[in-house]
């Protein structure tokens, strides 16, 4: 049985909703050891930051986006939950 420690990646809009093509994202990790920020694209590339997360071990299972009611039809905000396996030598056998 694995024991799995989780972790949330939050990809939000930073622009306006005005006439800017492309607005900024803002790439913020969310994981038992902190927070880390991940800085700011000025065009959507989440994939870029799940592969980053992908190569430290988490996986995707979910994904959540947000548009925000009465403006434009656009994306506001995506969130990816995670979790990766935790090795068992670090798993406390009498939890």
């Amino acid at each position: 049985m694995d024991n799995w420690e989780y972790a949330r990646f939050e990809y939000r809009a930073a622009g306006t909703l005005g006439e800017d093509r492309y607005m900024d994202w803002t790439a913020t990790f969310h994981h038992p050891g902190g927070v880390l920020r991940w800085g700011t694209d000025e065009r959507f590339d989440d994939l870029r930051h799940l592969n980053r997360a992908g190569a430290a071990g988490w996986q995707a299972y979910d994904r959540a986006a947000i548009h925000v009611l009465g403006e434009p039809h656009r994306l506001n905000s995506v969130t990816y939950s995670m979790r990766r396996p935790i090795p068992s030598n670090l798993v406390d056998p009498d939890a």
